[in-house]
């Protein structure tokens, strides 16, 4: 009897241990699935990171070089814009002066007209003059509007040329300052 009695003991504890050991299995298992799970959730972010990593490394990239390119864009323009600067100042300035230099010469050549038509300097004296010179020579005055007028022909075209540089000078300016603007970073 006690053998029966030692025997149905150890067949219970083995079959506590058996349930033990069962209920163990399945615990372990069931963390093993969810261990695995998140390993795979895991890895899975971490591809999903690098290949986003990949990109943006990739964008700053160009985005560097896009930068790169529109620092030398503005640093051309800017060198073409005082160069452009300084001949519409130059070309004012000539502008300008020969304005100036031109009404001298009109004032000059106006007073010279006004003078040779009293000029008597070079009347010859004759006992007698031919018919063909029955007045003083007084020079080829309703003629002066030739050289006159060219005089005051060019006076405005210079006048126009001044005023186009200028036109010209504060439209490139503002084009200048528009495009600096739109490029800053």
């Amino acid at each position: 009897k006690d053998l029966i009695v030692r025997l149905m003991e150890e067949a219970n504890e083995e079959a506590e241990h058996k349930g033990w050991c069962d209920t163990e299995l399945s615990t372990n298992e069931q963390t093993r699935k969810e261990k695995t799970e998140a390993v795979e959730t895991l890895h899975a972010e971490i591809d999903e990171l690098e290949a986003s990593i990949a990109k943006l490394s990739e964008d700053i990239t160009e985005l560097t070089k896009a930068v790169a390119e529109l620092d030398a864009a503005m640093a051309e323009a800017t060198k073409l814009r005082q160069e452009e600067k300084e001949k519409n100042l130059q070309t004012i300035k000539d502008a300008q002066e020969a304005q100036t230099a031109v009404a001298q010469a009109l004032t000059v050549l106006k007073e010279f007209y006004a003078k040779a038509g009293e000029a008597t300097a070079l009347l010859q004296q004759q006992p007698e003059a031919p018919e063909i010179f029955d007045s003083p020579y007084k020079g080829m005055q309703s003629e002066n509007g030739g050289v006159v007028g060219m005089l005051e022909v060019i006076e405005s075209d210079f006048a126009r040329l001044e005023a186009d540089t200028k036109a010209s000078e504060a439209s490139a300016q503002k084009e200048y300052d528009t495009f600096m603007t739109d490029s800053k970073v």
